[in-house]
């Protein structure tokens, strides 16, 4: 593995764990981040990057965690009684959230759910309820986007490593038969016949 091979992986292994934390930061993006990383590596480094087959299964794995995001979201949504309101207030007091450290990632869904369902008609108790459901729905699409995109990191750093490795190297020997035959080629007699200069070589072939 040459050292542009290693700092290309390594670049985008580092874009890959910046979208890991997007499945859980709501405001980034998570699997699709690190679909965009491999496919990067695939153009610049070609049959030393990860194959077709897992980059169709990349592909694939990021629109699972797509629709697995979303029907998480309206089963636990729908689960407590939870509407739309519901659903973009976890999204927006997530985000707030995030600027008051732990208590607020925790604190900020549930409130920013509650309040837009209150803003909604509900009774507080049954916004309470259904923003709970919102933030449960949302917890679900997490963990599963975080698992999908440690899943589609693990595959393609396996694979691509695996690949860059086992290539055909060319043996030192026959790159050295190579450069002598060309050498012998450039060199021959303009007297010889046709037959004779084409005629291929014990030692050149």
């Amino acid at each position: 593995m040459s050292w542009e091979q290693i700092v290309g992986i390594s670049i985008t292994l580092i874009v890959m764990l910046v979208g890991l934390v997007g499945s859980v930061i709501p405001v980034l993006p998570g699997t699709p981040v690190v679909l965009i990383a491999a496919i990067g590596h695939r153009l610049y480094f070609g049959e030393a990057s990860v194959n077709n087959f897992f980059l169709v299964l990349l592909v694939l794995l990021t629109l699972l965690s797509l629709l697995l995001d979303f029907v998480a979201s309206v089963l636990g949504a729908k689960k407590f009684g939870a509407t739309w309101r519901g659903m973009v207030g976890a999204i927006i007091g997530g985000i707030v959230g995030l600027f008051f450290a732990l208590p607020g990632i925790i604190l900020g869904p549930f409130l920013g759910a509650m309040i837009l369902e209150m803003t909604g008609g509900k009774e507080f108790k049954i916004a309470a309820k259904a923003g709970a459901g919102a933030v449960i729905g949302l917890l679900l699409g997490v963990i599963g986007k975080f698992s999908i995109c440690v899943m589609m990191i693990a595959l393609f750093a396996t694979n691509t490593i695996y690949r860059t490795l086992n290539r055909a190297q060319p043996v030192e020997g026959q790159v050295a038969q190579v450069q002598t035959c060309l050498v012998e080629k450039r060199n021959v007699p303009a007297m010889m016949t046709a037959h004779e200069r084409f005629e291929p070589q014990t030692h050149c072939r």
